[in-house]
C-alpha cells in the first residue's frame, strides 16, 4: 500500500483566507535555552489549513465539529482531475465520478499551484452551485476540493455552502492533491474534536493498493 499525505504543512506565515485569523507559532519553552523540554504556543482560525467545515460552519443550530461523523469521513473515495486547464468544477467534473461514488475529491491546478510554493491566489478553481446540486442528485456524501474554500461567492452569500452542509454533505477543504492522480483510494481523515466547533483542522490521507 502507499500512502500519499494531502494535508497542507502547518507553520507561520501560510497561506490563509483572506480575512481568517493568520497562523502563528512561537515557543514557550527550549532545551536550548536550559527548560526540560520544548512546547509552543499557537494562534489559528478553525478553518486554517487543511479542516473540516461541519454543519454549525453556516447553519447557527447545525452539529458542531465534534459530532461530525467519522463514517463518512473514512472509507472508499474517487479523485477527480478537472484539469489544468478547468476554472471551476461543474456538472460535467461531476460526471467524471463512477456511479455510486459517495466520497469525491476534485483535483485541480490548486494543487499544483500550491506545491510550487504559492501564497493565496484569489482566482482558485471552486465548485459551481451546480455541481453541487448534481453531487447531491448522486448521493455524495463528501466533496474534497484542493482550495480553501469550496466556493469562490465575492457576494458571501455562500450557496454552495449552505446547499451542502444543509444536505449532511461533509466538507473538506484545503486539499494537497498534487501527488495524488485521478482514481480510487481510502480516505483517513481526523479533524480535531473541538466541542461546537464551526470547524476542525485535520490531517488527511489517501491510502492507494
Amino acid at each position: 500500500m502507499r500512502t500519499i499525505d494531502i494535508s497542507m504543512p502547518m507553520h507561520p506565515g501560510m497561506p490563509s483566507f483572506p480575512g481568517d485569523p493568520p497562523v502563528h507559532g512561537r515557543p514557550v519553552r527550549q532545551v536550548d535555552r536550559g527548560d526540560p523540554y520544548n512546547l509552543s504556543v499557537w494562534t489559528m482560525g478553525s478553518h486554517a489549513g487543511t479542516h473540516v467545515d461541519p454543519p454549525r460552519h453556516f447553519l447557527s443550530a447545525g452539529a458542531g465539529s465534534d459530532r461530525l461523523d467519522l463514517a463518512v469521513l473514512n472509507g472508499p473515495c474517487h479523485v477527480v482531475d478537472v484539469g489544468d486547464g478547468a476554472t471551476t468544477v461543474g456538472p460535467a467534473e461531476v460526471a467524471r465520478m463512477p456511479s455510486g461514488t459517495t466520497r469525491v475529491l476534485f483535483r485541480s491546478s490548486n494543487s499544483r499551484r500550491w506545491d510550487s510554493g504559492a501564497s493565496f491566489f484569489p482566482d482558485y478553481v471552486a465548485l459551481t452551485l451546480p455541481a453541487a446540486n448534481e453531487l447531491l442528485v448522486r448521493g455524495v456524501r463528501l466533496v474534497g476540493v484542493d482550495a480553501l474554500s469550496i466556493e469562490s461567492d465575492p457576494s458571501e452569500r455562500f450557496p454552495v455552502h449552505r446547499l451542502l452542509l444543509g444536505a449532511g454533505v461533509a466538507i473538506l477543504e484545503g486539499l494537497r492533491l498534487g501527488a495524488a492522480t485521478a482514481g480510487e483510494y481510502e480516505l483517513r481523515c481526523l479533524p480535531l474534536r473541538w466541542v461546537d466547533g464551526d470547524g476542525a483542522p485535520c490531517r488527511a490521507v489517501l491510502v492507494a493498493a
